[in-house]
């Protein structure tokens, strides 16, 4: 079984307008809590620590929660700072942590339901001029725009839950 590499598939910026693409990034990023708990629910221990490709179910639910806390905190310090340069994080390093490995996923969930609330509600009242704003991102060494940033994360979660989708599928969970 070889897992594909991008199951949801590769992202590609939307050909829509500006509003129509943040309307959509938004719905998403609102279903993508009950989405992932559906995605994980009734798997057992064993299940959840069944990999797809480098990663368990467990440490991607739980990196769901790392990659989305870190992308609201750029959002209020693009809001709140010039060009903020981000830090960036090694994420195959926090996935081996021994929370992202081994902890219940409930805490992980729980932390999507609430940073996505927060998330949209802070989207929801932002203008073309704040979309705008951006953050200066070291790994491709550019600036990145909360306009650009929303659907790439949407995506994410995504492509994320297409692996867990992949997985049930083929042991037939």
């Amino acid at each position: 079984m070889n897992p594909p590499l991008f199951p949801a598939g590769e992202y590609a910026p939307a050909c829509a307008s500006a509003a129509e693409v943040r309307e959509a990034a938004i719905k998403k990023l609102e279903q993508a809590p009950m989405r992932t708990r559906e995605a994980v629910t009734g798997l057992n221990d064993e299940q959840l620590n069944t990999k797809y490709r480098n990663w368990t179910i467990r440490q991607i639910v739980h990196h769901l929660a790392d990659s989305h806390i870190n992308c609201y905190v750029r959002f209020k310090w693009s809001l709140t700072e010039d060009t903020p340069h981000i830090k960036s994080y090694d994420e195959t390093l926090w996935s081996e942590v021994v929370d992202a490995r081994t902890a219940d996923l409930e805490s992980s969930l729980t932390i999507l339901e609430g940073i996505h609330r927060r998330w949209c509600d802070l989207v929801r009242g932002l203008n073309d001029e704040d979309l705008r704003l951006g953050f200066f991102h070291p790994e491709p060494q550019k600036v990145i725009t909360l306009q650009e940033a929303l659907p790439n994360y949407a995506w994410h979660v995504d492509h994320h839950l297409a692996q867990i989708a992949w997985l049930r599928e083929q042991y037939n969970w």
